[in-house]
């Protein structure tokens, strides 16, 4: 990862994209407000894309296919006011934030994208099917997630993932978000680890 991330913000409001932006100016930061200008921004140079969901033309959930297509190694964040469903389960972003966020928090999560760039491509699946997981059980009820199958093969895959990645979980840094996210919430941070 380079010294001076490039961050790209696809809102199709103009005032929260630009208002992001100026957060944000310790970053090079790139802004468009539609799906199609999103695109067109994009290239090998972006570490993160902030992504709106809900866009005119190409909304965001397109965009992000389109990212993925194009097999450009950056980050999503979809920063966005949609409740997220269990439809998100296939959707191949890296973390879900809900509007509005404040700018310690959008720091912080460029950071861990940042970060997580350098993992390897099972950590980063790791981290987001639990940024899944836990964006749903954030908004909805464990009894109404249960009865999902998304969400029962989320979890089962989490669970297969982090079997694989053993011990290397428990030499990441404390600051990336999801070691907690998969664990029993009774839990001590000694038992923190995949076993």
């Amino acid at each position: 990862m380079r010294n001076d991330p490039t961050i790209l913000i696809a809102d199709d409001e103009p005032a929260l994209a630009d208002g992001h932006a100026a957060q944000l100016e310790a970053y090079d930061v790139r802004t468009a407000y539609d799906g199609a200008g999103a695109l067109e921004a994009l290239d090998a140079d972006v570490d993160v894309v902030l992504l709106d969901r809900r866009m005119p033309g190409l909304s965001g959930d397109e965009v992000l296919e389109r990212i993925r297509q194009r097999d450009i190694d950056c980050r999503v964040v979809m920063l966005t006011g949609v409740e997220p469903s269990v439809d998100i389960v296939s959707m191949g972003f890296d973390e879900y934030l809900r509007k509005t966020v404040s700018k310690r928090e959008l720091e912080a999560t460029i950071e861990r994208m940042c970060d997580r760039s350098t993992y390897d491509a099972k950590l980063q699946e790791y981290f987001a099917l639990a940024s899944k997981r836990a964006a749903l059980e954030t908004e909805h009820p464990q009894s109404e997630l249960e009865a999902k199958p998304k969400y029962e093969h989320l979890c089962e895959r989490l669970e297969a993932v982090e079997q694989t990645l053993d011990t290397v979980l428990t030499d990441l840094p404390e600051e990336d978000g999801y070691l907690v996210a998969t664990d029993d919430p009774a839990s001590t941070q000694s038992d923190r680890s995949v076993n």
